[in-house]
């Protein structure tokens, strides 16, 4: 089922700048009410999308092949962030409201577990040679480190300053860590649950989204207070560009085969950039949907996931895919 809402009427109507090489497969319906939805994780060996609908502290559940939602997983309060972890079998959801880990079962979608998460938790990551999930307690001014093979919380990791989203590296195999507090990137060795790095980054502020491109040693930074995306090189820990990315950047997705990284705002407008050996590039940048600030991305359909959480009085989950 789609709503036939057009996205160049959207962009119309909204008045954005700019143009984006991609089609608009259609909109499907999401249940609940018209409130805000945040991130979104792929489980690709299940063909699901775990999405967090914050507004209504429910993680909905879409099956990527059909559109369809499967399930409604209520009882998580203020939900935030999302994991897919599918060699565990388990997903992952941040509630602020009870500044809880939830632990979901990937096949039954029942709650397993509910872990202490620290101080307002967001992101989180998964370390798989050590078995630990890693949480941006966002106001706590900490990192939480759980077990994920127990489910308990075995450390918390002073930053220093309001934290952004956390994201694991596979090459260096550390977790790196937005400080959007102290204009900072953190750099945390997870066999020790030590930091081994605090990396500036001159031009940030509000440093929040956060992405790794593990192959060209690349870490994407969105920054939400001056409409930035900055490139760091990780191999010398330096910035090797910025750009204008409009709409209070917020949410990092990255299409590995096609090169293709896609930042969105809350203000809906999504910027486009082509990674290659050779550099970054800007490709295109222009109005997807209202309050558009979190997407996810199947590699495999190349297929881009917007919950959009009022459109025409109903949320809906835009899909969108590149070409005209």
């Amino acid at each position: 089922m789609t709503f036939g809402l057009a996205l160049c009427a959207d962009a119309a109507t909204q008045g954005q700048p700019g143009t984006l090489p991609l089609r608009h497969v259609g909109d499907y319906p999401l249940p609940g009410t018209t409130t805000r939805w945040d991130y979104l994780s792929l489980d690709p060996t299940r063909s699901r999308l775990f999405v967090a609908h914050l507004g209504d502290s429910t993680v909905v559940v879409v099956d990527t092949k059909t559109k369809a939602v499967l399930a409604t997983i209520g009882n998580i309060r203020h939900v935030h962030g999302t994991l897919a972890v599918p060699e565990l079998g388990r997903v992952y959801a941040s509630a602020t409201g009870t500044d809880e880990i939830v632990a979901i079962d990937a096949t039954t979608l029942k709650i397993v577990a509910r872990i202490p998460g620290g101080v307002y938790p967001d992101g989180i990551a998964y370390a798989p040679e050590v078995s630990k999930l890693y949480v941006s307690d966002e106001t706590g001014n900490t990192e939480t480190v759980i077990d994920a093979r127990t489910n308990q919380r075995i450390a918390t990791i002073e930053l220093g300053g309001a934290v952004g989203n956390t994201q694991y590296d596979p090459v260096s195999k550390h977790i790196f860590v937005n400080v959007q507090g102290r204009g900072m990137l953190v750099e945390i060795d997870p066999r020790t649950d030590k930091i081994i790095d605090r990396i500036p980054l001159p031009g940030a502020d509000g440093n929040h989204g956060l992405l790794i491109e593990p192959k060209l040693r690349l870490a994407f930074i969105a920054c939400e207070d001056n409409d930035r995306l900055l490139v760091l090189n990780l191999k010398t820990k330096r910035l090797t560009a910025s750009f204008d990315a409009k709409g209070t950047p917020d949410v990092l997705g990255y299409d590995p085969d096609l090169g293709q990284l896609y930042v969105a705002g809350e203000s809906g407008v999504v910027s486009i950039f082509r990674v290659a050996a050779t550099g970054v590039t800007k490709t295109g940048e222009g109005f997807v949907g209202p309050n558009a600030h979190s997407l996810a991305i199947d590699p495999a359909t190349h297929e881009i996931y917007f919950p959009l959480k009022d459109v025409d009085r109903h949320p809906v989950m835009r899909v969108m895919k590149p070409g005209a």
